[in-house]
């Protein structure tokens, strides 16, 4: 192992050091990080939840790069000011809108169909919406949504935009996760949560285990010269979700928290890079690094062969699609 990578791993181990501000400060130096994206005239990126916080910061970035980008989010006007605000702040700005709540599954139907309307090739898919609802509330499926909207919902949209997602040769998915799910087990019983005994950061922490394993799960189903799919966790970042769901936290870690701009930057380079992004599938990242699944043996242990084929095969069922379309139900 090189210098840079000793250094990375001990910050990796210390997890403090590895998910606040410290984490990028040092790995930027060490593995000499240019822009996370330039270049990008011509693309088109889709990305869900990015009204506010990292999906917003994200989303400058790529359109500062000259991508075109789509908002997917559920408030009308949250989305129309996005727009505007983006439009204003980066020249010539390329920014189209889409209302759809992602754990409204016959609102993501509506929301591929615009979609593939506009775009006939879309060179990445941003599954980034992902709130942490302290309240218990299900979709209109009658399916909790935590889970609705952060797994089903966002399954359903990239088999929906599958087509137009290879014909980028290749595509990508980028899962938006959190270091949260190093907490929780791969339990698919236990992966929708009834009223009575509702946690909302605990229903967060499943769907973001969920997330990773469908990201891998994903991967292996599809040519990776045609499409690759990548999950990321943005360390400790302070965000307005941040500081609305978990003000003690907020409060305890205080100058430690990573900036937008810093906790955004492996998913803008994993949509834009044509490095190690484009050339490598079912991964999970943190600061441009491939990260480890598990750092408890209570969740490594949960992941193996029978519990993935029963996630995918609650997902398919739950969602009516399968990943790739047309594909065989065979788990």
């Amino acid at each position: 192992m090189d210098f840079a990578g000793a250094v990375d791993s001990v910050l990796e181990a210390t997890i403090v050091p590895s998910f606040t501000r410290i984490g990028p400060a040092v790995r930027s130096r060490l593995d000499h990080w240019g822009p996370p994206a330039s270049g990008l005239d011509g693309r088109v990126i889709v990305i869900t939840g990015a009204t506010s916080g990292l999906g917003l910061t994200a989303a400058r970035a790529w359109a500062s790069a000259g991508a075109t980008v789509e908002i997917v989010a559920r408030n009308p006007e949250k989305a129309a000011a996005t727009r505007d605000r983006l439009q204003a702040e980066v020249a010539d700005a390329h920014i189209g809108i889409v209302v759809a709540d992602t754990g409204d599954l016959a609102a993501v139907h509506r929301a591929a169909d615009e979609l593939r309307g506009r775009h006939a090739r879309i060179d990445a898919l941003v599954h980034n919406a992902g709130a942490l609802d302290a309240t218990y509330a299900t979709n209109p499926d009658g399916i909790e949504q935590t889970i609705a909207s952060q797994v089903v919902g966002p399954f359903l949209l990239s088999a929906l935009l599958y087509d137009a997602l290879v014909a980028a040769e290749p595509g990508r998915i980028i899962w938006v996760s959190s270091g949260g799910m190093y907490t929780e087990p791969l339990a698919v019983d236990r992966l929708t949560m009834d009223a009575d005994v509702y946690n909302g950061t605990t229903a967060y922490a499943r769907a973001k285990r969920a997330q990773v394993t469908l990201c891998e799960m994903m991967a292996e189903r599809v040519d990776p010269g045609r499409l690759v799919v990548h999950a990321m966790h943005p360390g400790w970042a302070l965000t307005p979700g941040v500081e609305r769901s978990l003000p003690t936290f907020r409060r305890v870690v205080g100058p430690l928290l990573r900036s937008p701009d810093e906790g955004a930057d492996t998913l803008v380079w994993l949509a834009a890079d044509d490095g190690a992004p484009r050339n490598t599938t079912g991964s999970f990242w943190l600061d441009r690094r491939v990260r480890p699944l598990h750092k408890r043996s209570n969740t490594r242990n949960s992941d193996d062969p029978a519990e993935r084929r029963r996630l995918w095969e609650w997902v398919v069922d739950t969602s009516k699609t399968e990943f790739p379309p047309g594909a065989a139900h065979d788990g």
